[in-house]
């Protein structure tokens, strides 16, 4: 079997770093590509050169993954940036999001694709508020395997009581927060200690490196399968000189196969074909673009939605939990277009019930005036025409919609149907 060919059939993790500002994702982040040999020489060759000039003993690894000029000169990381790495079990694609508060939309975004959340913490400050707000935004996105990275862990001399009392402490938050599969390991990014290797300098941690955890959590790309068979509409395909009537689009969720039974526009019909760009097929599953062909001719349209099992209800009110992606402050009332599946249709924010303050020790703020950028809140909203909203699952293959302005066109918010966080 060649390289090329174990390469392409080795499963893929996706996964997000998050953190603080100077906790040193970065240069975890260039410690993992580092030491997984995912560097090219020229790349690791420049590293050299620029650290020596900057007085820096040893790799600055930082520099393999702040490319941007002026985020360097800052000393912060303030855009998502997708970096890949393999070893010889299986292949990454890693989120890494910004530190600052300020950028919450970005982490929920980075988030939001992601199967793991790293979490880095520095070892002389321990759990901050900003790791709560990133341990807040994994459990709002349904992630259940967050590692807490215990960082600088050589910045306090290693101290096993230091490690056990910010592992208690993350515990309990993530424990709390409905986080099922939490591991904490003690690690030193610019040293190396437990990242991709066993450190000789923690003799009191036997657990496995932050890489081992990586390449031994379950890929379980097949969530969106379990779930039952949800095809929204796309395009309606019509060829009058052949009769040809099919409904284009991308399976959203589940498993369906010729002759299986299915609902749609209110009415049960069953599945005839199943065409493709290469041809028909018996079966199809979640992530797959093809073309359904129905036994009977139902009115549908783009936007509409096919489904299997238990088949949702039109509504035309629900509740959600939205983050602000616009510094535009957005209050009860405010007229919008609401995207969900392939649906465009003219909706409101009914009601702004509940804004999510993690940062305050006041806790939540009931019935707020509005929210606004990367502010999180629960409201309701009101459709002018009836929509299948289903409550967020298997990360957002069904449930998550966007709030658009009517005017400009822009994003204004991010949101998932019925989900509720604390």
């Amino acid at each position: 079997m060649s390289a090329t060919t174990i390469l392409a059939e080795r499963q893929t993790l996706r996964l997000c770093t998050a953190g603080s500002v100077d906790d040193g994702k970065s240069t975890f982040v260039g410690r993992l590509l580092h030491d997984t040999k995912s560097v090219l020489a020229d790349q690791l060759a420049s590293v050299e050169r620029t650290s020596a000039d900057r007085g820096f003993e040893g790799l600055d690894l930082s520099l393999l993954v702040d490319g941007l000029r002026a985020e360097r000169e800052q000393g912060i990381t303030i855009d998502v940036a997708y970096r890949y790495f393999a070893t010889d079990k299986r292949t990454f694609i890693l989120a890494d999001t910004p530190g600052h508060v300020q950028y919450t939309r970005n982490t929920v975004t980075g988030v939001s694709t992601s199967q793991v959340v790293v979490l880095l913490v520095d070892a002389r400050h321990g759990v901050v508020e900003q790791t709560v707000r990133h341990l807040n935004v994994a459990a709002l996105l349904g992630v259940a395997t967050v590692i807490l990275a215990v960082n600088k862990i050589d910045l306090v001399d290693y101290s096993e009581d230091t490690f056990t009392s910010i592992r208690a402490e993350f515990e309990r938050k993530a424990a709390e927060l409905g986080i099922t599969d939490s591991h904490v390991v003690p690690i030193s990014a610019l040293k190396g200690d437990n990242v991709a290797e066993r450190s000789t300098n923690t003799p009191w941690y036997s657990g496995p490196t932050v890489l081992e955890l990586l390449e031994e959590i379950p890929v379980n790309s097949g969530r969106a399968l379990d779930l039952d068979f949800r095809f929204p509409i796309q395009y309606v395909l019509r060829e009058h000189a052949s009769d040809y009537r099919a409904y284009a689009g991308r399976v959203a969720a589940g498993t369906i196969r010729v002759g299986d039974t299915v609902s749609a526009g209110g009415r049960t019909t069953t599945v005839t074909h199943i065409d493709t760009a290469d041809g028909g097929r018996d079966e199809a599953v979640a992530g797959e673009s093809i073309a359904l062909r129905l036994a009977d001719e139902i009115d549908l349209v783009r936007g509409d939605l096919i489904a299997a099992g238990v088949a949702p209800e039109p509504v035309r009110e629900f509740a959600a939990t939205v983050v602000g992606l616009t510094e535009k402050e957005l209050s009860a009332g405010r007229p919008v277009k609401l995207r969900i599946g392939t649906a465009l249709v003219r909706a409101r924010i009914a009601t702004v019930d509940r804004l999510v303050d993690i940062d305050s020790p006041n806790g939540d703020v009931d019935s707020p005036e509005s929210f606004g950028l990367n502010d999180i809140a629960h409201v309701t909203i009101q459709t002018a025409q009836d929509v299948v909203a289903e409550d967020y699952a298997a990360r957002g293959a069904v449930g998550s919609f966007l709030l658009i302005d009517q005017v400009s066109g822009n994003t204004l918010a991010a949101g998932l149907v019925g989900t509720r966080l604390r």
